[in-house]
């Protein structure tokens, strides 16, 4: 109570104070809960494994408990500090963008100028059913990987995933392209892995409980649903914000209408330049790309050949070819 009613002599509103509440709330939930259930994976059962007695075993799990927790308190510091750090130059930027006129100041509190992204694995669905949840957890860690650290390196921020889908956000539209065109050439160049799509867009949004809102989040993430393998697709106000980057073209595809959304929106695939068309073959079970190099197994089917990148995504095929006639994944 003491802290609420410091804030509220700054003038924070009370609403605020409890939209704070839940971003609290939420985010140290998951914290928590991933503290105990990694505690439960590489400690507990292991030490279960060793069919110790049971005071034994409480003792030795104590032993661990009382090592371990007061590592988590310094982590959280840290990472909040540095959080917190980068969003004052964020805030920063914002500001003096503000006032030498080269953006306009919201009139609502916690609307921000965003570029936003939407980015996934175009074929994850049919590679889970075809390898099992814990390939398709592996995958989702090596995209989890090259997504993460290209957007630190693009001073981005991931948002949330779900799945095999992130929302990323960026200060500026040129970042979010010059980032998005990484992860797609870094993903490109994994063995055995699936392609991926994105779609961007460039505009204010709205601020809430840790997320962010409103209709130009929803242009970005329909974008994403109507990108193609290996495209990026991004609006006309990015291509306006980015279109003196180095070394990226964007290929003019006229106006489409986007699901769900009324009106059509003037589109263009972000690309870099003289890039060469990829020469890997796709495997239309599990829709997983391969080099020569990769390919497990072939077959000839009606003067068609197919590339599979394992025998079981063979037999799959061979077992029902109509259910896999388009070849895509």
């Amino acid at each position: 109570m003491r802290g609420w009613t410091v804030a509220a002599e700054f003038g924070v509103p009370d609403e605020a104070q409890f939209e704070m509440i839940r971003v609290y709330t939420d985010t140290l939930d998951r914290v928590g809960e991933a503290e105990q259930r990694f505690y439960r994976f590489y400690v507990q059962q292991r030490l279960e494994a060793e069919q110790l007695p049971p005071q034994e075993l409480l003792a030795r799990s104590q032993a661990a408990a009382d090592q371990l927790n007061p590592l988590v308190e310094p982590i959280i510091l840290y990472f909040h500090r540095r959080g917190l750090q980068r969003a004052i130059r964020e805030d920063c930027v914002m500001t003096l963008a503000e006032q030498q006129g080269l953006v306009k100041r919201a009139a609502t509190p916690a609307d921000l100028l965003m570029a936003i992204v939407f980015i996934d694995l175009s074929s994850f669905t049919p590679l889970a059913e075809a390898m099992g949840d814990v390939a398709a957890a592996a995958v989702l860690e090596r995209f989890s990987r090259i997504v993460r650290d290209s957007v630190n390196a693009w001073a981005g921020r991931v948002v949330k995933q779900l799945g095999d889908a992130f929302m990323l956000v960026f200060p500026d539209a040129r970042s979010a392209v010059a980032c998005a065109l990484e992860i797609e050439s870094r993903a490109a160049a994994e063995p055995q892995f699936p392609t991926l799509r994105a779609g961007i867009h460039w505009g204010s949004i709205l601020y809430r409980e840790g997320d962010y809102v409103g209709s130009n989040v929803n242009i970005a993430s329909r974008l994403a649903t109507e990108a193609q393998r290996h495209q990026i697709l991004v609006t006309s106000q990015v291509r306006k914000e980015a279109r003196d980057l180095p070394e990226v073209e964007f290929v003019r595809l006229g106006r489409r209408k986007l699901k769900g959304l009324s009106g059509t929106f003037e589109l263009f695939e972000a690309k870099t330049a003289g890039a060469p068309a990829g020469q890997r073959a796709i495997d239309p079970v599990c829709g997983t790309e391969m080099g020569t190099a990769e390919v497990s197994a072939r077959l000839s089917l009606e003067g068609a050949e197919r590339a599979f990148c394992s025998e079981a995504c063979l037999r799959k095929f061979v077992a029902s070819p109509e259910a896999y006639e388009s070849g895509g994944g």
